[in-house]
């Protein structure tokens, strides 16, 4: 017999989980919030808070602005100051994020207990739609019972399934290394191998990524290839089209990786000191016992969601959100929004369903790029023949006097569907501060914007959003398109 009953039990106390369970209690609803950290197969283990506060978008940010700052001290000579010789102390670094990050798990530990809301570091099982199993780090076990259950477990990287794939680590283990990586070889082209290997660029380190295919798949092509240009302008080296074969740990405690080029057959081999794996992320509902409940999963392990309320399992009581619902991004803050949604629909009577159309987004490169909406191939694949590309190359006027721009051009594009008023579907943006950026823009884009709307808004100047006002040039006209100076 379960021991506690609940109204709703949160499994999973990452972002979402933790913003679903607060909004249920604003609602006078008994709620608990079962987390689990499982060690990663390096044994890198972290607290409250999940993926993007221990080993995800904080800490990623943190070492992006580190690295930032070494761009700055270079430019800063050009702006009058002394030059200075400086170097990285990864040691002290890592410190100071770890600190800051104990200090955000103490923090959610605190919230959820002002809040009234019970946590469990128990890794749950379903035993029914009802009905959940839970294990503590000692092996005691217990049951608990609910009558609404919201499945908010994120995913985990995926290991490299080569001989000696275990000599990996991944993101759940970069940010809490006792010593800084040295050369590093950063598998995969996803956001997260190519925003670490630009901060670790930064930082002066020996960095190279190896690529099967294309860069951030899923993203603009065009905004892609510009974020790889930039990486490359950064000291990122990149193998192409190339696939590791085997790693082999040497007496130096130094892993030699072979590889093979899927293009031409060529095979070859290279020591690193550290291999880092970001080859995707698979959902972590592998121990849930989802079938005991009645929920379906897809074949990649995701649960799949209801056509109508996209948080919606197959079944009726039980509910996902964030990264381990099949078809939706992987963001925290969609997890976030979706969360407090869903406990509005169950608990407060609203019908408001999560709107997943217009999220902005930004992959924090060594030069940033941003983007909401659609990609230009999918814009003409929904639009083909009625839609128009606005766009310009322009040069940051930071960048001017340390002549950063004689490497790095930045680049801004609107997709706009003709014959609707020109409305802006897409809106990409490379260059400092994407971030920022992106976020105003992407609130224009949900109201509806048009080409027109962008026209009418005074632009801030001298700032690189600016242009997004003063845009001119089509894709399709041929003209070249490079921003005037002031």
């Amino acid at each position: 017999m379960a021991s506690e009953h609940y109204d709703l039990i949160v499994i999973g106390g990452g972002s979402g989980g933790l913003a679903c369970s607060k909004r249920a209690v604003a609602y006078g609803k008994k709620v608990a919030v079962l987390d689990f950290v499982k060690p990663s197969p390096m044994g890198t283990q972290w607290g409250l808070g999940g993926t993007c506060v221990n080993v995800g978008c904080i800490p990623t940010t943190l070492m992006h602005t580190a690295a930032l700052l070494h761009d700055h001290i270079n430019d800063s000579k050009d702006y009058g100051w002394s030059e200075t010789k400086v170097q990285h102390d990864w040691e002290e670094m890592r410190s100071n994020i770890q600190a800051h990050i104990r200090s955000l798990n103490w923090g959610y530990k605190t919230q959820l207990r002002e809040k009234k809301v019970k946590y469990y570091n128990r890794l749950g099982s379903f035993i029914s739609n009802k009905e959940i199993q839970t294990v503590d780090v000692d092996g005691v076990e217990d049951k608990l019972s609910a009558d609404n259950f919201v499945i908010a477990v994120g995913g985990r990287p995926r290991q490299l399934s080569c001989p000696g794939g275990e000599y990996c680590i991944t993101s759940d283990d970069i940010f809490s290394l006792e010593k800084s990586p040295g050369k590093t070889l950063c598998v995969g082209a996803s956001y997260i191998a190519l925003e670490c290997a630009g901060f670790m660029a930064g930082f002066g380190l020996d960095v190279s990524v190896m690529v099967r295919s294309i860069l951030l798949r899923g993203f603009d092509r065009q905004m892609a290839d510009k974020v790889g240009e930039g990486l490359v302008a950064h000291g990122v080296k990149f193998i192409n089209t190339t696939v590791p074969e085997k790693i082999v740990k040497l007496e130096s405690g130094r892993l030699e990786v072979h590889f093979k080029n899927s293009s031409t057959g060529e095979e070859g081999k290279e020591e690193f000191d550290t291999v880092l794996v970001a080859i995707g992320r698979n959902a972590d509902t592998d121990k849930l016992n989802c079938q005991a409940a009645g929920v379906d999963l897809a074949s990649n392990g995701k649960i799949i969601g209801d056509k109508g309320y996209a948080e919606q399992s197959s079944q009726r009581n039980i509910y996902a959100i964030g990264d381990c619902l099949d078809g939706y991004p992987e963001l925290t803050p969609v997890a976030i929004q979706a969360g407090k949604v869903l406990a509005d629909r169950m608990f407060g009577g609203s019908k408001l369903a999560m709107d997943y159309v217009f999220v902005p987004t930004t992959v924090f490169t060594p030069v940033e790029y941003g983007a909401c909406g659609l990609s230009e191939e999918d814009a003409e694949q929904e639009f083909a023949g009625n839609m128009v590309v606005y766009h310009t190359e322009f040069n940051p006027l930071e960048y001017a006097l340390p002549h950063r721009s004689d490497k790095i051009k930045c680049y801004m594009k609107l997709i706009c569907v003709k014959n609707q008023h020109e409305r802006v579907v897409g809106f990409h943006y490379y260059g400092p501060n994407a971030g920022e950026v992106t976020q105003g823009f992407g609130l224009s884009m949900k109201l509806g914007a048009t080409k027109a709307d962008f026209e009418t808004v005074v632009g801030i100047h001298p700032t690189c959003a600016e242009g997004f006002t003063t845009l001119e040039v089509t894709k399709d006209s041929g003209v070249v398109a490079e921003a005037d100076g002031c």
